[in-house]
């Protein structure tokens, strides 16, 4: 769990001793900690409350008034799996034992709090995308000007060119937006739908990645999740656009339109968090602007080439 250095190497206290005789070690040593722990020989057998052993009688053995370890850790148990514990059983502290049960020492409240502490802004730092521990989220937050720009407009930059790119795409069906200026209405509807349903996605595998959740065992959830959410979009979209322009082809493309881009973006946001993890970058500052990017270029392209098939 710890090492003793960070925990309270105590008395210990034996069983058959009487509240006198520990009150007057308590008060010789230099022993702090809202727990005592008692044992039998060597191996531990109870806690004491500090507040009991101050308030029973002088001649009252331990036995009769110490309570059983609320959490117990052997020396090799991962900290913050240990710190939870203590924390969800409310224990005040946790004592550390060998294999064969004897004491070795108590971890106080003070280290249980730390352990947690730190455990929870790494795994705040991590779903925000940060892979190294807490320290990079901090740098990264205080970094200057300079730094800002340096990791940032790199990956705007890509969005940029996207920008352009998708300019161009609608370019390339200037003829088909003239035969049909109605098509033009709906671009953002679709581009923007895109953006929504993979900005869940990406928050959901960023969380993932938090845990150590593996892609795989997301993969399957997700893309379905991405499909039925595409599918009712596109059939509320398509009762509205039928009801309020009363172009059936129209609202058909539309709808198709948005059931394809939303599991192209589920696919996308779900493959460049992992994709940038693998390949040594952050993802706080690559993953959204990249698939911005590709789910805009996507969709557009997806949603024109809906138009040209169900409008010849």
């Amino acid at each position: 769990m710890t090492t003793p250095s960070t925990s309270v190497r105590s008395l210990p206290l034996q069983a058959s001793a009487r509240v006198l005789e520990a009150r007057e070690r308590l008060a010789a040593s230099s022993v702090s900690g809202p727990d005592l722990p008692v044992c039998a020989g060597e191996r531990l057998v109870g806690i004491v409350r500090v507040e009991r052993l101050l308030g029973a009688g002088d001649d009252a053995l331990l036995e009769s008034i110490m309570d059983p370890p609320v959490t117990v850790a052997s020396p090799e148990d991962d900290e913050e799996t240990v710190a939870l514990q203590a924390a969800r059983n409310g224990a005040r502290s946790v004592a550390v034992v060998d294999e064969g049960g004897r004491f070795l020492h108590m971890v106080p409240p003070e280290t249980i709090v730390a352990v947690l502490s730190a455990e929870h802004e790494e795994d705040l730092a991590r779903i925000g995308g940060f892979l190294a521990r807490s320290g990079s989220a901090l740098t990264a937050a205080e970094e200057d000007v300079r730094l800002r720009l340096w990791h940032r407009l790199p990956w705007l930059a890509i969005g940029l060119v996207g920008a352009m790119a998708s300019a161009g795409i609608v370019a390339s069906f200037e003829e088909q937006l003239e035969r049909q200026v109605l098509l033009a209405f709906f671009v953002p509807a679709v581009v923007y739908m895109a953006d929504a349903v993979g900005t869940q996605t990406e928050t959901v595998v960023i969380r993932g990645m938090a845990l150590g959740v593996s892609l795989r065992s997301i993969a399957r959830r997700e893309l379905a999740t991405g499909a039925i959410i595409g599918c009712l979009l596109a059939a509320v979209f398509f009762v509205f656009a039928r009801v309020v322009w009363g172009e059936v082809r129209i609202a058909a493309v539309v709808s198709l339109a948005l059931l394809v881009s939303a599991s192209i973006a589920t696919l996308v946001a779900m493959s460049l968090p992992y994709a940038l993890q693998r390949l040594g970058r952050d993802p706080a500052f690559g993953s959204g602007p990249l698939a911005t990017v590709i789910q805009d270029l996507l969709s557009i392209a997806a949603y024109f080439a809906i138009a040209g098939a169900l409008l010849q």
